[in-house]
């Protein structure tokens, strides 16, 4: 099985995917041409940064919006902040000011709620970097605001786990329907059921999944 290099944060880019990719091609005859077509798997390129309330922040900022808009709003939000925004400078900025941004009334609702529980206390990055992903999941996700697939996308691309499967993220859900044959969207038990072949790498199969 592939080993995590013991300080993902900072030692992520020397991650080698290679067997977890020989894994799934072997796991799973659907999904390897797929792999095969894509390529090399890059998530390990991705330029993560900043700490947790950066991180919380852009996952909120993100829910249910194509990346290209989310990602237009986000960059007008970090504007705000000289591109460090900080649990106390969000919530002392104008509910009108962030919804200038772009931002809808429910997610500066959600923004304000986790920085406060940033200042009363959140554990680190580094914290939870030594906890299970069942615990990270469970502790952040008592936050108002940030779900199951928030939490997820933290892990994948934040906390760099390899065990991750996103069961309802749409794009996921499409790359399943149109790859497998399917008649409709895969439900949640489908996408679970599927997602047996590719453990311990249900993150990397994800991966591959998206840039289908």
């Amino acid at each position: 099985m592939l080993t995590k290099p013991e300080n993902t944060l900072i030692n992520f880019l020397d991650i080698d995917y290679s067997p977890a990719i020989a894994f799934l091609k072997q796991s799973d005859r659907i999904l390897a041409p797929v792999i095969e077509q894509v390529g090399d798997c890059t998530l390990n390129q991705v330029q993560s940064h900043g700490d947790l309330f950066y991180s919380l922040c852009r996952s909120i900022i993100y829910q249910q919006l194509s990346g290209k808009a989310a990602a237009a709003i986000h960059q007008r939000f970090l504007q705000l902040y000289d591109h460090t925004p900080t649990a106390i400078a969000v919530l002392h900025t104008p509910d009108q000011t962030l919804r200038g941004a772009g931002i809808s009334r429910t997610k500066v609702s959600y923004l304000k709620n986790l920085a406060q529980k940033i200042l009363d206390g959140l554990p680190t990055l580094t914290e939870l970097e030594l906890m299970e992903d069942h615990e990270i999941i469970q502790h952040l996700t008592q936050i108002k605001g940030i779900g199951c697939w928030t939490v997820q996308m933290l892990l994948i691309f934040r906390l760099h786990r390899w065990d991750v499967l996103p069961i309802d993220d749409l794009g996921i859900r499409k790359a399943i329907h149109r790859i497998y044959s399917l008649s409709a969207l895969p439900n949640r038990n489908t996408v679970e059921h599927l997602g047996q072949k590719w453990r311990p790498y249900c993150t990397i199969a994800s991966w591959y999944l998206w840039h289908s």
